[in-house]
């Protein structure tokens, strides 16, 4: 079980592991990253990467020498990959290119003390910039001086399309000039961002000579309805966060020969603001699984080497909320079955629906552990250290089964495990039967899902952890206004739909709200006949939340429901979301401890939701009790 403590978010710390990365080197961009150059650096290395891109803004901040800078980083045992960016080169105006050719030695210079041998030069956005539709032939000639003297000094150019570029603002028409220009010491960039956000074809790049990818960055993003340049100077992800298909981008590239560092470019704002260490641990794994995906998709080496283990089911969900919480699971009817050997920890059941109820915890009210069935919890826990996610620290008592546990980023343990066959591996077996009458239930069947608010900076890498470690996938993505601000939301399962969770965050915070309510953490548990158990537990004392008649009002109006069903929502406190599949109810009830609920649930049909659209009314509610209470 988890420690005696209630969870807290976990605090940086390197990976437990080096995992193998199959040949690929794998860097990353300082721009990635918060903090002074040298806070980023030591991160970077601290997570395992093999090499670093510097970006100037980065060094210019830096009180040492470029060489002193390139020193550091070897004795980090990091590489310079790459410097970057070098901007708007070309010109119309010979004056204006002369002098770009001497800012441009001046960066052969810091990149000489550093030890980079490649640099970034980024298509033009200036006015003068060469339009190649109109001169090509001066582009191209350009171009190729720039190499020439980057070549004299051992150097590359590795020519980058910005999708906001002023004439050249796709990947094709940044090789067509690379190949006009025809230098060996300018070649590519690859910017997956640059590439999938323009929507442009990733398959061509599969014909490009390998010897001209030159550099390969790789940034995800969520689809979002805004200007290229914002969405890319804020909204970038690691890969697996967002809503691209890197696998399909990083294929051609591999298949063209690219044998250069995967490196990962990413400008996000929290990102920008987060504990460096624990971002690069982020960013590192999110390049494993990448490289995993793309090799199952047939292109590149495998560096995990075990796929993620089919999932059975959620095998127990521990919860912290002190005696109040026992009384109330008692009276939905659930059985106490169980007491932990050694630990203060009692098991109760109904269907296959199992909650332990810490008693270490008590008052917190919240999710500090949970268990998910695995075909098989030793290649998971093996696959988990290759994917960089830290060990669960816990004391197993004599006798008690060894879990393979993992700590998630927002600090709740998860469990890798078995619920039968050999004891010693089967976590019931840690718990003393009691003997105390079974109830009769009440109609509760199951867990339908898990419902865990991240912390603000953790969202994207919990959603990247969660499907990268457990092998889950995004079953829904949104947003919705609530009282306490706007909430991001993002739900993933197991193909089955045995496993789900439902993970939110506020994305900004006005102040003077309890986070208890803002950010409270439930239990979907799901029910055949939600009015009938509902009203039992009604009946039975359990404190189920009052919903606004103007709700119930509203739902009578929009779905046209029989008077006697709308007065049965009215009393139990139903909150009822229907689309086109199918139809989700649902029956919560009042904060139990700190920040935790249980929620009574039915699905009917197709619906695939997790009651996102009734969010606000059940937060208002809860806001509204908890005042009540106090």
């Amino acid at each position: 079980m988890s420690p005696e403590t209630a969870p807290t978010a976990p605090t940086a710390t390197a990976p437990t592991g080096t995992p193998a990365t199959g040949t690929a080197r794998l860097s990353l961009a300082t721009v990635c990253l918060s903090g002074t150059l040298e806070d980023k650096l030591a991160a970077a290395a601290t997570a395992g990467f093999d090499g670093v891109e510097i970006f100037a803004p980065d060094l210019l901040a830096d009180p040492g020498s470029p060489a002193a800078i390139g020193a550091r980083c070897r004795d980090l045992g990091l590489s310079v990959d790459l410097y970057q960016p070098l901007r708007d080169i070309d010109s119309t105006d010979p004056d204006r290119f002369a002098a770009n050719l001497r800012r441009a030695d001046a960066t052969f210079e810091v990149m000489a003390g550093l030890g980079a041998d490649t640099v970034l030069v980024c298509s033009s956005v200036s006015p003068d910039a060469v339009d190649p539709a109109a001169d090509a032939d001066l582009l191209a000639a350009q171009l190729h001086t720039l190499a020439a003297r980057a070549h004299e000094r051992g150097l590359r150019i590795a020519y980058e399309a910005l999708a906001w570029g002023r004439h050249v603002d796709t990947w094709d028409a940044s090789w067509d000039a690379v190949h006009a220009a025809d230098h060996p010491a300018l070649g590519l960039c690859l910017d997956s961002f640059h590439i999938l956000a323009r929507g442009s074809d990733p398959a061509p790049i599969a014909e490009v000579p390998g010897g001209k990818l030159f550099f390969l960055q790789l940034a995800d993003a969520r689809e979002l309805s805004m200007d290229v340049l914002s969405w890319s100077r804020h909204h970038r992800l690691f890969p697996g966060q967002g809503g691209f298909d890197l696998p399909a981008f990083l294929a051609p590239v591999l298949a063209a020969g690219y044998a250069g560092p995967l490196s990962l470019e990413v400008f996000n704002d929290v990102f920008r603001q987060s504990d460096p260490v624990r971002t690069a641990v982020d960013a590192r794994r999110s390049l494993i699984a990448l490289a995993e995906a793309t090799a199952r998709a047939g292109a590149g080496t495998d560096p995990v080497g075990t796929a993620a283990p089919a999932l059975g089911g959620t095998a127990f969900v521990e919860l912290t909320a002190g005696p109040e919480l026992g009384r109330v699971l008692r009276a939905l009817g659930f059985s106490r079955t169980g007491v932990h050997r050694t630990k203060q920890v009692e098991r109760f059941e109904q269907g296959t629906a199992r909650l332990l109820v810490n008693a270490a915890g008590e008052g917190t009210g919240a999710v500090a552990a949970l268990a998910v069935e695995s075909a098989d919890p030793d290649a998971a826990a093996r696959r988990a250290a290759r994917l960089c996610a830290a060990p669960v620290p816990r004391v197993t008592g004599p006798g008690e089964a060894d879990l393979a546990g993992i700590t998630a980023p927002d600090g709740t343990a998860v469990f890798l495990c078995r619920t039968t066959g050999d004891p010693a591996g089967a976590w019931p077996h840690d718990f003393v039967a009691v003997d105390e009458p079974r109830s009769p239930g009440t109609g509760i069947t199951g867990i339908d899902h898990i419902g865990l608010t991240q912390p603000y900076d953790a969202f994207d890498e919990a959603v990247l952890f969660h499907r990268a470690v457990l092998g889950l996938d995004t079953v829904g993505d949104g947003e919705y206004a609530a009282p306490f601000g706007l909430v991001r939301s993002r739900a993933l399962a197991d193909p089955e739909r045995r496993v789900r969770l439902a993970l939110t965050v506020s994305v900004l915070r006005r102040g003077g709200w309890s986070p208890a309510v803002a950010d409270p953490q439930y239990v979907a548990l799901a029910c055949d006949d939600v009015l009938a158990t509902a009203a039992a537990a009604r009946a039975a004392g359990v404190p189920l939340l009052p919903v606004p008649a103007n709700y119930h009002d509203d739902l009578a109006a929009r779905l046209d429901l029989p008077a006697t069903t709308v007065a049965a929502y009215r009393e139990l406190g139903v909150l009822h979301d229907h689309d086109a599949d199918g139809d989700y109810l649902q029956v919560c009830t009042e904060l139990l401890g700190g920040r935790l609920f249980l929620a009574l649930v039915q699905r009917t049909g197709g619906h695939d939701g997790h009651g996102w659209a009734d969010a606000p009314v059940r937060m208002a509610a809860h806001r509204r009790s908890r005042l009540a209470r106090v």
